[in-house]
């Protein structure tokens, strides 16, 4: 008997012993945790983890940068993991930052005097409450709540009003650090002061009270005051000068030659009878350096109905962002993309439409997303100087041949290292009259040849005159009154996951697309190989997918797939091409640049008789005795460049590109431009934490199997589980009455 107590007590403090130990190794692994913190990131895009382009930004900080982040405390869902997001956020950013980062939280909630100051400093910064929706013991309720961050750069000061979801945060947090870094050290490195010129006629003012501008006369001190402000931001390097084109003539002709918005009005009577003399004035700022300039307006018309036209003055805080805005693009904060302009491509900005008419078709929302990282500017191929600045060059479904000398421009442009984006649309929609649209007549499509294709099909890329329609697409949801359900829009095809190329991180991270009237395209993979260039497919159409040509119609009730299964194949929507590109005009003469069109005066006549006469004699003399030779002024052989084709121009609309750039469409196009531009690392970041993760597709059989799988599978490896414990007590209790028996 003692010797089984004996075994029991041993048995007993084993137990006990046992369990002291296990709080005592909790303890201390909780204790070297706080010293030691470390964590690991297996999200597939490492959400949680600061990119690289991140670690670059705040590591390489020559001045002091300060993060102020005013949010209120004890926010309920979803809004306090945001501000968890932010904590953890700023801390790795802490971590790879050097000693010129820092940040501090502040909570501008409640009524005591601390947060009355918080609460005014926000404002300061024009960081102001925003709404939010709060449930509470079963009810919906509304409150306050601050949640914005500041950005203190040197004297550079940025804003971020409202933060109220993580997606995309850290991207903007980098650019916006970058490019704070940037305007600092161009401002430091300016040779001249960046001039801004107010034009104001005093007598705007007599006619101020009744376009409803009663307060015209106050903006030469408030505007004054603006400009103040900023010079205290950005280093003393604003000029301001006012100039009242009504007493200075001088200051008039100016403003007619910078054109300056100018009013004018008719003699008129007043409430009281008085008359109001005719006159004109002139309202506007404009924003010069170095030979660049911008205009900033004053004053925007829009049209009202049944009351006509308005005038509003702008707000000091939207006068305050433009002035910001266009100083950075006049002093080159931001690269410059161009955008061609002419032979039919699309706008990037359209007019304001008439009350009552439908918005004119252009790329309004790419061209703001675009503007906030770059700056876009309009180019025409009229010579060669045109192009100069310019390392990247969007073309967007042009209608309108090009000659050969701009042809030649094109290819120069790309044989000098530059890239080339391409938006192709093959065919020409041309909409039908009013009394053929009554009739149900539909838009007709006519095939273009602008010369372009011959361009590209020299360098390795085929565009196919033809649509491509697919059956894993776009479905409209139609209204009752049509019947309800959906309606397959074979001419704007779904690009999965697995149809884009992931080779390429810059689109790696996309999950899915939506093409909008794609033409096919096809790489000549032997001129490829023999030039040594090296050619992608950057995404696909599916498997299912077939070409609608010579008689295109894109009626959805009339598109049908096609019977024949060889018909169906996948194809090509947008490829990259890089290296070092063969001359289109190798071996060719230089095209003629084609004669402008002007009224020709006799002078002129005389001037180019005498010079004609004197190139027949002179040039070809030199010529044959082999005294007039150049060189260098074409390639033959281009420097390294990048170009990238894209069969839809459809893709830049409005309807397709979301105006804040949330889209997987948006940010594919912003992507493509940055990898042009060796900014790889951005459009990474970019696309870094994407909402948009539609489930992988499965096949019936699959999804029946996996769906048993869950229904009966599991019940029955909980059943096996509690036999396979049942059966192993049992033998337990087996063996322990052998051993005491």
């Amino acid at each position: 008997m003692k010797t089984d107590n004996r075994v029991e007590k041993s048995g007993l403090f084993g137990r006990y012993g046992k369990l002291i130990l296990y709080i005592v190794v909790v303890v201390m692994i909780n204790l070297v945790g706080v010293n030691l913190f470390t964590r690991v990131d297996l999200t597939a895009n490492k959400v949680y983890s600061l990119s690289p382009a991140s670690k670059e930004a705040v590591a390489t900080l020559s001045e002091p940068l300060t993060l102020k982040i005013l949010f209120s405390a004890n926010l309920p869902a979803p809004y306090n993991g945001v501000e968890r997001y932010i904590h953890d956020l700023l801390q790795e950013y802490a971590l790879a930052g050097n000693h010129y980062f820092n940040y501090q939280f502040f909570n501008p909630s409640g009524d005591d005097e601390t947060a009355a100051k918080i609460q005014k400093m926000a404002l300061s910064y024009g960081i102001k409450p925003v709404q939010i929706r709060a449930i509470e013991k079963d009810e919906v309720k509304f409150q306050k709540a601050y949640m914005g961050m500041v950005l203190i750069h040197g004297d550079l000061v940025e804003s971020l009003p409202a933060i109220t979801e993580t997606e995309g945060l850290e991207y903007r947090l980098t650019t916006t650090i970058k490019r704070m870094n940037n305007k600092i050290s161009r401002l430091l490195a300016l040779p001249e002061k960046i001039k801004v010129d107010l034009f104001l006629s005093s007598s705007l003012q007599s006619v101020a009270p009744y376009m409803n501008l009663s307060k015209i006369n106050e903006l030469p001190d408030a505007v004054n005051s603006l400009v103040k402000r900023l010079n205290e931001q950005l280093y003393n390097q604003i000029e301001f000068n006012f100039f009242n084109p009504t007493e200075d003539p001088a200051a008039e002709k100016k403003a007619a030659a910078e054109k300056i918005m100018e009013l004018q009005w008719k003699p008129f009577n007043n409430q009281h009878g008085v008359t109001i003399p005719g006159d004109h004035g002139y309202a506007g700022i404009t924003v010069s350096f170095a030979g660049q300039q911008q205009d900033v307006d004053l004053i925007s018309v829009v049209n009202v109905p049944i009351f006509g036209q308005q005038y509003q003055l702008t707000s000091p805080a939207d006068l305050e962002v433009t002035l910001n805005t266009v100083i950075e693009d006049v002093i080159g904060i931001n690269e410059q993309i161009g955008y061609l302009s002419g032979h039919g491509t699309l706008p990037l900005m359209a007019p304001r439409p008439m009350p009552g008419q439908p918005q004119a078709d252009s790329a309004s929302h790419f061209y703001g997303l675009l503007s906030q990282e770059y700056a876009p500017k309009m180019v025409t191929l009229d010579k060669m100087s045109s192009l100069l600045g310019i390392k990247t060059l969007i073309i967007a479904r042009p209608t309108e041949k090009f000659s050969d000398y701009e042809l030649y421009l094109l290819d120069q442009f790309i044989m000098r290292g530059n890239n080339l984006a391409i938006f192709y649309d093959p065919f020409k929609e041309q909409m039908p009259q009013q009394n053929m649209m009554m009739m149900g007549m539909g838009p007709s499509y006519i095939p273009i040849a602008t010369g372009v294709e011959k361009l590209l099909s020299h360098y390795g890329v085929d565009i196919g005159p033809a649509y491509v329609m697919d059956q894993e697409c776009f479905k409209q949801q139609l209204p009752q009154q049509q019947g309800g359900g959906e309606r397959a829009l074979y001419f704007a095809p779904l690009i999965k996951s697995e149809n884009i190329n992931k080779d390429f991180p810059f689109i790696k991270n996309i999950k899915g697309l939506v093409m909008v009237k794609a033409a096919p395209l096809t790489l000549d993979e032997k001129g490829i190989a023999a030039a040594k260039i090296k050619a992608a497919q950057l995404f696909s159409s599916s498997k299912r997918s077939w070409l609608m040509k010579n008689h295109i119609d894109l009626n959805p009730d009339l598109a049908h797939p096609p019977t024949d299964e060889k018909q169906f194949s996948r194809q090509t929507l947008a490829c990259l091409l890089e290296g070092s590109f063969p001359s289109y005009f190798k071996g060719q003469p230089l095209p003629e640049k084609p004669e402008e069109k002007k009224a020709e005066t006799d002078a002129d006549k005389v001037k180019s008789e005498d010079l004609s006469g004197a190139k027949d004699k002179v040039l070809p003399a030199l010529s044959k005795a082999g005294e007039l030779s150049s060189s260098g002024d074409r390639l033959d052989q281009g420097k390294p460049g990048r170009l990238i084709v894209v069969g839809s121009a459809d893709i830049l609309r409005n309807n397709i590109v979301d105006e804040v750039g949330r889209t997987p469409n948006a940010q594919l196009l912003l992507n493509m431009v940055d990898y042009l531009n060796g900014r790889q690392d951005l459009a990474v970041l970019r696309t870094k934490t994407q909402s948009f993760n539609p489930l992988v597709d499965i096949d019936p059989e699959s999804r029946s199997l996996i769906k048993g799988a869950n229904l009966i599978g599991l019940p029955l490896l909980v059943i096996l589980a509690g036999l396979i414990a049942w059966l192993r007590r049992s033998a337990r209790r087996r063996k322990l009455r052998r051993m005491f028996s």
